[in-house]
């Protein structure tokens, strides 16, 4: 398979050496989504030979993964990866969430933090977790346990309709719903993580009640629509 590691980074220079060099070992092509960045975040990225595509301006997570999957689908990548640019991810899992991608049993596959095997997450995102968790399976009818984790394969077809249909804001939980909507075969397989290496969360305490409004009204909504015709090229 041809793949591609998306790395979406906003003023990660504190990690994004380390991150790139973690991929290397997988073998596929690296792309760094660098989101308006004030910091060396482009650069590092540069100097490592890794492809960088910068936006002149902040989008957010939505807009600088979208990024990442409209260029794995318009250079025909059979599978794109998104892994994270604060270091909490690990290469050594990825063909856990890429093989079933592989054998045709999925088309978006997430790396669960939360089934056995994973890490503990805080109480505040578990309890969360678990909110969305409930959602999912009633609008969706999918059981996810880790609905907010950002490690993820994304099949051919997952790229067809991500790169025309994907939420800018918070779209890890949303776009679930969006899969499940057009007839794609979501799976969740555990995987081990680490802690952020530098920085912080964008999401803080203070956003957390916004954050948890905006994506049930944005899951609710999105239930209700129709299937999106998936084109290939």
């Amino acid at each position: 398979m041809k793949i591609l590691a998306i790395i979406p980074a906003y003023n990660e220079a504190g990690n994004i050496q380390a991150v790139i060099e973690d991929l290397k070992s997988f073998g596929g092509d690296i792309l760094v989504v660098n989101d308006g960045s004030t910091d060396a975040t482009a650069a590092i990225a540069k100097s490592m030979g890794v492809l960088v595509v910068s936006h002149p301006f902040n989008l957010g997570i939505g807009g600088t993964v979208q990024t990442g999957i409209k260029y794995a689908f318009q250079n025909g990548y059979d599978a794109a990866i998104q892994f994270d640019g604060d270091g909490q991810h690990r290469g050594d899992q990825i063909w856990k969430i890429v093989e079933p991608v592989q054998r045709g049993e999925a088309d978006l596959v997430i790396g669960s933090r939360t089934l056995p095997g994973g890490y503990k997450m805080g109480i505040t995102r578990f309890i969360g977790s678990r909110i969305f968790h409930c959602l999912i399976r009633f609008l969706a009818g999918k059981a996810i346990e880790d609905p907010t984790s950002g490690f993820r394969c994304y099949g051919r077809r997952t790229l067809a309709l991500f790169s025309r249909f994907y939420t800018d804001d918070y779209p890890e939980v949303e776009c679930i719903i969006t899969a499940a909507r057009n007839g794609l075969k979501v799976m969740e397989v555990p995987v081990l993580m680490r802690g952020r290496l530098s920085g912080n969360s964008s999401i803080t305490r203070r956003k957390s009640a916004y954050y948890m409004m905006k994506v049930t009204l944005a899951m609710v909504i999105d239930s209700m629509r129709g299937r999106e015709l998936i084109e290939e090229p």
